[in-house]
């Protein structure tokens, strides 16, 4: 079965695009489109989109706004594909805080843009961890407190500490595996297992907490 992606940006070129790079493939599908994130939830809804690939800004509903609509209203609700313009900006942080599972810059080549689409719909690998931590350095302060009650509380083992910090560097559970000589189901179980102790969604909230507590540093 395809991938199946719901293009939402104020931009029709940008739509026009995303459409002809990731239609192009034969293993990804293009199922709808919409101009503003005030249009995602019954396009959700009817259409069940595997990812949706959404722009952070737009003039009714942004991005934000449409991520936490989605993750509130829509049950077994898709993944969540930020298109942004500037990686650096507090909007793309905001709406990963809010539950998007990554990001994809607008001049990204082809290549970077299907794979984007494939590694967020499979739930396996953070985008651009370096971005991430410069974003969790920048604007992640004021949840510093929060974030750390949080990761005393979950009282992570000394292997679901190690997963963690490998996830933060946005290694796959494959390379997990290779990395500690186990097998890749017993990542699997590490990941899940941290994801359930912190209440994370998935792993982009779970390393947005670890920069944010402080339990793995920005570098």
């Amino acid at each position: 079965m395809p991938v199946t992606v719901l293009l939402v940006d104020d931009e029709p070129l940008v739509r026009a695009g995303l459409r002809a790079v990731l239609g192009a493939q034969s293993d990804i599908e293009v199922v709808g489109e919409a101009a503003d994130g005030a249009a995602v939830i019954p396009l959700v809804r009817r259409l069940r989109p595997d990812v949706v690939a959404m722009d952070v800004r737009m003039p009714l509903l942004d991005g934000i706004e449409a991520t936490r609509a989605v993750l509130r209203t829509v049950a077994d609700p898709p993944k969540i594909l930020v298109v942004t313009t500037f990686e650096d900006d507090e909007y793309v942080y905001e709406a990963l805080r809010a539950g998007a599972d990554g990001f994809l810059l607008k001049r990204a080549r082809p290549a970077e843009i299907v794979h984007a689409v494939r590694l967020v719909a499979a739930g396996e690998s953070l985008l651009f961890p370096a971005s991430v931590r410069r974003l969790a350095e920048r604007y992640g302060d004021g949840a510093g407190r929060p974030a750390r009650s949080v990761l005393e509380r979950a009282q992570l083992t000394e292997r679901e500490a190690e997963v963690l910090r490998l996830m933060a560097r946005g290694l796959s559970n494959a390379e997990i595996a290779a990395g500690l000589v186990v097998g890749t189901e017993t990542v699997k179980s590490h990941v899940s297992a941290v994801l359930a102790k912190l209440g994370a969604r998935d792993r982009t909230q779970a390393v947005i907490a670890a920069y944010e507590s402080g339990f793995v540093e920005p570098r």
